[in-house]
């Protein structure tokens, strides 16, 4: 019942080809040919493993990262919009003391 290229029960061949045993020809009548060897399943599972598990670990800093780099280039903008609003308001209010010292300088020269 066993098809050639799927494996065994015992050990399945991947899709991902660097996970994959080479493919050698079997040296007793137990191993079908193209099986992974007992050597290849484990330290390459193990390392592959090992190597998925730090990443994953490091997922939610990387993403913790990113959200806080968006959250201070928002904060950035933020800012940058309350001080030209300020500004803004300054320069309107600077306008109009200016408008009121020269309707004095013009009252003042009148009479």
């Amino acid at each position: 019942m066993n098809a050639t290229g799927f494996g065994t029960i015992d050990r399945p061949l991947t899709h991902d080809p660097l996970k994959q045993a080479l493919m050698t020809p079997a040296l007793s009548s137990e191993q079908p040919s193209g099986c992974a060897t007992e050597d290849f399943i484990t330290t390459g599972a193990i390392t592959s493993r090992q190597n998925r598990t730090r990443e994953m670990q490091l997922i939610p800093e990387a993403l913790a990262r990113a959200h806080m780099a968006d959250r201070m280039r928002e904060v950035d903008a933020e800012r940058r919009a309350t001080r030209l609003v300020a500004a803004r308001r300054m320069q309107r209010r600077a306008e109009r003391v200016s408008m009121r010292a020269r309707r004095a300088l013009a009252m003042a020269v009148m009479h």
